[in-house]
């Protein structure tokens, strides 16, 4: 028998307890693997392979990172030869679904109380870790450290001139925020804060002392690390 003949051209000539529609309509989402939850947004496979095969050839390029998946352009799932079967409507349709998944999350974290730099860090990893670019954002907090909203301040090398103290406090006034974080990301994964790092926070603390918005903390995302300002006393 040949390796081809192995595969199922569809999905329905699977077994029915093995079908992903069937599966969660039965069990619940929470019982399907990820391979099966990408065979659900993809709907079909290809002549050689199930739906769900896809999804696992697509879990196996992401190294089983699925926070990975907030980097990758459609057009590089598309091209890629080892993901034969993700055209750029299944690609699409991919990003679509990861895209509500990490709008859902955001709307989630409305009072959510940070109580320690791991809150900031759960709350921004998944997020921020791949970036290709350093992005710059605030956590609002309330007077009892409760998630107000997350503002994103610029996307792009960090300098002086991107974070302006005018940038990042008008939108902590308008939201009545008593006290801020800040966060950005490294690209390179690494967390060491740069001289330019240190500056801006530097900046940012002293004008939050004269408005009365205090700075609690800077965070810095790396590849599945972080640096606290506040934990490391830099702060």
């Amino acid at each position: 028998m040949s390796e081809k003949s192995v595969y199922h051209a569809s999905i329905k000539e699977l077994p029915e307890d093995e079908r992903p529609q069937e599966k969660l309509i039965r069990y619940g989402a929470g019982s399907l693997s990820n391979a099966e939850l990408l065979a659900i947004i993809i709907r079909t496979g290809t002549r050689d392979a199930t739906s769900v095969e896809v999804g696992r050839k697509i879990i196996e390029y992401l190294d089983n990172d699925l926070s990975y998946f907030h980097q990758v352009d459609v057009l590089e799932l598309k091209r890629n030869p080892n993901l034969s079967g993700v055209g750029i409507v299944k690609a699409c349709q991919i990003k679509a679904a990861i895209e509500l998944g990490l709008r859902t999350k955001q709307q989630d974290i409305a009072n959510m109380k940070v109580s320690s730099p791991q809150d900031v860090v759960d709350l921004l990893m998944d997020e921020m870790q791949y970036l290709k670019q350093e992005c710059f954002k605030t956590i609002l907090l309330d007077t009892k450290n409760k998630v107000i909203k997350v503002e994103e301040i610029s996307l792009g090398t960090l300098s002086s001139s991107l974070i302006h103290p005018r940038e990042v406090f008008v939108k902590a006034i308008r939201q009545h925020a008593a006290s801020i974080i800040l966060a950005h990301n490294h690209p390179s994964g690494e967390t060491e804060p740069s001289a330019e790092d240190r500056h801006i926070t530097k900046r940012l603390v002293e004008a939050g002392e004269l408005l009365g918005i205090s700075v609690l903390d800077h965070i810095i995302i790396g590849r599945g690390t972080f640096l606290s300002f506040k934990q490391q006393k830099i702060l």
